[in-house]
């Protein structure tokens, strides 16, 4: 399915201010939150939809990448697998984790990161031809990740300098709003639930704990892989949190347009024009495939729209290995621009026409006659 536009997603015209897309990120957010709508898939997948729009329009650099190219531009930007994860997670990647709190009255995920957790998920696109299908490819991705800061270790502290105990919450995390019977409980806003507050922070950093890194890496794509489907590159996400391991970098599968072949599950198949003394008479014509141009032969009195098969020329089963064929639908093509002594060859080519050689004529007219001598 196409990817919509990510200033439709988020119901923002092309010139939006960073405010303005928070403002109606947040507000599509709660719209299509899981838990104003339980076990609505429908809901939770735009859920996930708002937040790779927020992702790029809230990043200048792949903003500006996405108002040039669309979302072609954003190929090897390293952008996050929204699909496989949870929502607590995608609300403290984006430091909503007060503003979750605050809404739906409950403790969100960042406030429990005192435990290892698993790095995000990563996706991007790598483009196939269908000789890269048939046979199975190694292609280089080049994208770009939040690593771990070579600066500070992922502390986000200067050299020599320590996180301080959050003077916000006393250390604890959280911070309770409202009295009597009725509190609300959510993370703490100014150390986003660690208890932990950096007051010197990394110079590179900028006390993030993290930098923006090209990585390269090979993957090996196997023979018979379909469009949209996604290769799995395990340990090439996001590093985790507090020693927790890496996520993972998903590869899917974007095939090229051929010139002359189109892609039907395993088979593959060509549109041939042939001329009307080809088709009537027959012939041998060479027609285009993977691995060069086959011999098909054409027989004597060929119908516009025949079909004929190339058994074994089409692309492999990705799990059996086993291949399909190549299928070769003719087209006839009327002649437009005739000489004169073509178009007298033809008149009397006419004269002896009779319904014996045109069958489909012959029941034709019958089927038609029949018609009308029953409507009187």
């Amino acid at each position: 399915m196409a990817k919509r536009d990510y200033y439709e997603v988020l119901g923002v015209n092309k010139g939006a201010s960073a405010n303005d897309i928070k403002r109606a990120y947040r507000r599509m957010a709660m719209k299509y939150h899981p838990d104003k709508n339980p076990d609505d898939n429908e809901a939770e997948a735009k859920f996930k939809e708002c937040a790779e729009a927020y992702e790029v329009l809230s990043d200048p650099q792949k903003r500006k990448r996405y108002d040039q190219f669309g979302h072609s531009g954003l190929k090897g930007a390293g952008m996050h697998d929204f699909s496989r994860m949870n929502v607590e997670d995608i609300f403290s990647m984006f430091g909503f984790d007060d503003f979750l709190g605050d809404i739906f009255g409950r403790r969100s995920h960042r406030g429990r990161r005192s435990s290892p957790s698993r790095g995000f998920d990563l996706e991007t696109t790598v483009e196939l031809t269908l000789k890269d299908v048939a046979e199975g490819v190694e292609k280089t991705i080049e994208f770009t990740r939040q690593d771990t800061c070579p600066e500070c270790s992922g502390s986000g502290c200067a050299k020599g300098s320590q996180p301080s105990q959050c003077p916000g919450c006393g250390g604890s995390g959280q911070v309770a709003r409202g009295g009597g019977f009725f509190q609300m409980v959510s993370s703490c806003p100014r150390c986003k639930g660690t208890g932990r507050v950096i007051t010197d922070p990394c110079r590179k950093c900028k006390g993030s704990g993290r930098v923006a890194r090209k990585r390269s890496v090979n993957v090996k794509i196997p023979a018979g892989v379909h469009e949209g489907q996604g290769v799995r590159v395990a340990g090439e996400g996001e590093p985790g949190r507090q020693g927790g391991p890496r996520g993972d970098l998903y590869c899917y599968v974007k095939i090229k347009p051929h010139e002359f072949l189109q892609r039907d599950g395993n088979n593959l198949i060509a549109v041939i024009p042939i001329s009307f003394t080809q088709a009537t008479l027959g012939t041998k014509i060479e027609v285009p495939s993977l691995n060069g141009t086959k011999q098909l032969k054409i027989p004597a009195g060929t119908q516009y729209g025949n079909i004929f098969r190339i058994r074994g020329e089409g692309l492999p089963n990705i799990n059996t290995g086993r291949k399909g064929d190549q299928l070769v639908q003719v087209t006839i093509e009327t002649p437009v621009k005739l000489s004169t002594k073509q178009k007298e060859l033809l008149r009397e080519f006419a004269k002896t026409e009779n319904k014996t050689i045109l069958p489909k004529s012959k029941r034709f007219l019958e089927k038609l006659k029949r018609y009308f001598d029953s409507s009187k």
